[in-house]
This record gives structure tokens, C-alpha cells and sequence, in this order.
């Protein structure tokens, strides 16, 4: 796989997560702010997933979504950690690591890839400052 499909693919995923994560989590959180909050959220990973999906189709590439043992996984870890504290706060902190996690990878794959096409460059950087922005929104509700 080229650098080009890589770099997509990671961008896929990584709003893929996104959207699976927040869609659970919207089902979990009763304060309404807060449930706003990751509606909003959940519109702008589901606008880049759709934009990754596209171009990798676009560029004649396949998607390579998350396996189904780390959705199960992922959905598995927030059911444990939402059943005894399913406050803002809480999720707040779960949702900050997890885009912390985003920012690390999104830099490395990045560097990784300083030759790829501009628009996948530009999609990734995009999803880099969403998560770096995530995780100021979301400081509001520690």
C-alpha cells in the first residue's frame, strides 16, 4: 500500500473511532450541554470520515476500517468505564486521552508521509487541529 492509501486509511479509522465512540456515548450521557457538545462532535468526525471515504475511493483505493474485534474492544472499555461514573467530567477525561492519542498519531503520520498529496495532507491536518480542539472543548466539562 502507498503512502497516499496509508495515510487515508489511517484518517478513516481514526474518524471511524470517532464516530462509533461518541454515538455510544451520546446513548450513556444525560446532561444535556454535555449530549450537545458530542452531537457536535459526532457531525464533524462524520464529515471527515465521509471526506477520507472519498478520496480513498476518488484515488481508487479500498477502505480498511477497524476490525471488529477493536470495536468490540473499544465498546467493551466504555461500558466498563461510563457504568459507575457516567458524568461529564468523567467522559470529559475518557474523550481527552483518546484525542491526545489522535494528536500523537496524527503528527506521526504526518512526518510519516511529507510527500503525500495535498489534499490528504490538508484532510489530515484538519483532523489534527479537530482533535487538538477537542481536547480544549473539552476541558469545559472537567
Amino acid at each position: 500500500m502507498n503512502g497516499n492509501a496509508e495515510l487515508l486509511n489511517y484518517i478513516y479509522q481514526n474518524s471511524e473511532m470517532g464516530v462509533d465512540t461518541i454515538k455510544q456515548l451520546i446513548g450513556v450521557v444525560d446532561d444535556e450541554k454535555f449530549k450537545k457538545h458530542l452531537e457536535s462532535q459526532l457531525n464533524e468526525y462524520q464529515e471527515i470520515h465521509t471526506a477520507s471515504k472519498s478520496l480513498l475511493n476518488k484515488n481508487g483505493y479500498d477502505e480498511k476500517g477497524i476490525s471488529t474485534f477493536d470495536k468490540t474492544k473499544t465498546y467493551l472499555m466504555i461500558n466498563i468505564q461510563t457504568v459507575t461514573d457516567k458524568t461529564p467530567s468523567h467522559i470529559s477525561e475518557m474523550l481527552i486521552i483518546g484525542s491526545n492519542m489522535g494528536v500523537i498519531d496524527a503528527v506521526k503520520n504526518i512526518k510519516k508521509y511529507p510527500g503525500a498529496e495535498r489534499d490528504i495532507l490538508d484532510l489530515m491536518e484538519k483532523l489534527l487541529k479537530y482533535e487538538e480542539n477537542n481536547i480544549q472543548q473539552l476541558k469545559k466539562f472537567l
